[in-house]
């Protein structure tokens, strides 16, 4: 780093830790567990002269050292510090990773419960290698453990059948029967379930792998300016456990594993994207902005948890509902020009680690993050609520926006959020721009 001396925040970190930032080990049975994975730096990448700017702390924390100028042009280093259930860094393999991430949720679904192992992060940062890797991903490793469990003279009663689709472009496509379109429903238990999805019956762990080999085959993938092999789609791999003693199988336990679409900005599809490609950078960036409301909306244990603003967060609801465990493995890329990315993720995580874990095993304390540039302005805390006059004053103010309502029913009066709610509905496309679109917003 050329000697710069790094500028680090004057916030400590809240991450847990003994005397003299020792860190104790996180608990393998928390309701929700953040892992994070750091690949190794790209021939490419060195060959272009990128620096390995994630310096891995301990087994439970991360720096980010970020070349930065300043006005007068004076360089210095930008220090971000972070602190979650488990850091791998780029020595790390996927037998490793396995053990501390997805091997408990195997022995859980066993108990009766709902399992999600999803990999978060930038596109081209690993997530699909961790995931979905054909020789040694985590799905294949959960597979050897889950039929030697069911060989077990209490487990011989059931049978594990899989399915695998797809969430590409807000629609469901199922992998294992030509691609057939899905759809997504609840029943009366308000429990989601996808409407006819093809179940394989699985007897082996090669089963499982022919099965995925020839789903995977068929998965949307796309070349981007940051992967020339960037998965386009969210990639959901399910593995159910049906209890097959009465007239009709019963399902006992869930596990899915969730391949996400890489987050990306505009400038990282490269200047020769087309209207597809940009079409699928912003579903994808729409859906995983969705899933961070949810999330958001969970740590405030608000009434309403907005998990139908996205395909994704309604497939996603019963791994943060109920009885369910989830592990997020979110995976970054340490090059200096991903620095904005590698920051982006680890926020996003971060904010993930501060969900409170109501019915857990082990509580989990929120997080903190070290940064000079991060603005903590408390809107994120926990303990932190709406002001009812300010509500009142916005309900005001939206009580007197006027616009035009669809199929000319004359102007009606509303929050611009009902308008553009009122455009979805009717499918309207206006010349206009989407305000809320634009910034970037979720709205439902």
């Amino acid at each position: 780093m050329g000697g710069l001396r790094p500028k680090t925040a004057q916030r400590p970190t809240r991450g847990e830790g003994g005397p003299a930032g020792r860190e104790t080990p996180s608990n393998l049975n928390d309701k929700i567990r953040v892992c994070v994975r750091k690949r190794p730096l790209s021939g490419k990448e060195k060959a272009k002269g990128d620096k390995d700017i994630v310096q891995p702390t301990g087994s439970r924390s991360l720096a980010v050292l970020e070349p930065k100028v300043k006005v007068d042009l004076t360089k210095y280093i930008e220090e971000s510090r972070f602190t979650f259930d488990e850091v791998f860094d780029e020595h790390a393999d996927n037998t490793q990773v396995y053990a501390r991430t997805a091997k408990p949720l195997v022995e859980y679904i066993f108990g009766g419960g709902n399992a999600t192992c999803f990999a978060y992060g930038q596109t081209g940062s690993g997530k699909t290698y961790t995931m979905m890797d054909t020789h040694n991903g985590l799905y294949i490793q959960a597979a050897e453990d889950l039929f030697a469990l069911l060989r077990q003279p209490g487990n011989q009663h059931m049978q594990a059948f899989v399915t695998f689709y797809e969430i590409y472009l807000a629609n469901l496509f199922d992998l294992l029967n030509d691609r057939k379109k899905l759809f997504a429903r609840e029943d009366a238990s308000q429990n989601v379930c996808i409407q006819g999805v093809r179940e394989v019956l699985i007897q082996s762990p090669e089963d499982l792998m022919s099965v995925f080999e020839y789903g995977h085959s068929c998965r949307s993938t796309g070349s981007t300016g940051a992967n020339a092999d960037s998965s386009r789609s969210h990639a959901i791999l399910q593995i159910a456990l049906k209890d097959m003693s009465g007239r009709r199988p019963v399902q006992h336990g869930k596990l899915s594993f969730i391949d996400l679409a890489g987050n990306e900005r505009g400038a990282d599809r490269g200047d020769s994207a087309n209207k597809q490609t940009m079409m699928e950078g912003a579903e994808i960036n729409k859906s995983l902005l969705a899933l961070k409301e949810c999330i958001r909306a969970l740590d405030l244990n608000k009434r309403h948890q907005p998990f139908r603003q996205s395909k994704l967060t309604q497939v996603l609801k019963d791994s943060f509902i109920g009885n369910s465990r989830a592990c997020m493995i979110a995976t970054i890329s340490p090059n200096t020009s991903n620095s904005d990315n590698t920051l982006n993720t680890l926020r996003y995580a971060d904010r993930v680690k501060a969900m409170k874990s109501n019915g857990s095993a082990g509580e989990t304390e929120p997080t903190g993050v070290g940064s000079d540039e991060y603005c903590d302005t408390g809107l994120d805390d926990p303990a932190y609520e709406d002001d009812p006059k300010e509500r009142a004053q916005e309900a005001a103010t939206d009580a007197g926006y006027e616009w035009g309502a669809a199929y000319g029913r004359g102007p009606v009066h509303g929050s611009a959020r009902d308008a553009f709610r009122e455009e979805d509905e009717y499918e309207l496309v206006g010349e206009a721009d989407d305000e809320f679109a634009t910034a970037g917003t979720t709205y439902g």
